[in-house]
């Protein structure tokens, strides 16, 4: 059991991957975690969640980085809506990401994620275009370790 709120278990998560740090990142998952980005396949296990999470830590040209809009939490369900940065090179792609964690023990075991495909296209394009044109961009906060 932890003292940490479903809230806190969330956001640490997600800081964790912000900053590349895979093992805290993982220590806030349930080996059995169900991760979803609705409309794609599920990958069930910390492990392969790890594998997709930590070839974008080892890859210095990849990143992983968000914004907090709104979060709230109806006991161990924790829903954000966020603005997610996925990096490739100088390509950043910013879109918005509604997600819902379902907390257990201290853990999260449930991680589902929806998003717009008509929102990624168009984040995909700015992106591009600000790789071109960086004035285009605006990179979020880099997280720090708290």
């Amino acid at each position: 059991m932890t003292s940490r709120t479903p809230i806190e278990i969330t956001t640490a998560y997600l800081d964790a991957l912000a900053r590349d740090d895979i093992d805290a990142a993982m220590a806030n998952l349930d080996d059995d975690i169900v991760y979803t980005n609705v409309s794609l396949p599920t990958v069930h296990g910390k492990r392969k969640v790890a594998k997709i999470f930590g070839g974008m830590a080892t890859n210095p040209r990849a990143g992983f980085n968000y914004r907090m809009i709104n979060v709230s939490a109806d006991g161990p369900v924790v829903l954000t809506e966020r603005v997610d940065e996925i990096s490739v090179g100088r390509v950043a792609v910013q879109f918005w990401v509604c997600g819902r964690f379902e907390i257990a023990d201290g853990r999260i075991v449930v991680w589902r994620d929806y998003f717009d495909y008509f929102d990624c296209t168009k984040a995909l394009l700015h992106g591009l275009a600000a790789a071109v044109v960086p004035r285009l961009q605006r990179p979020l906060p880099v997280r720090v370790a708290a």
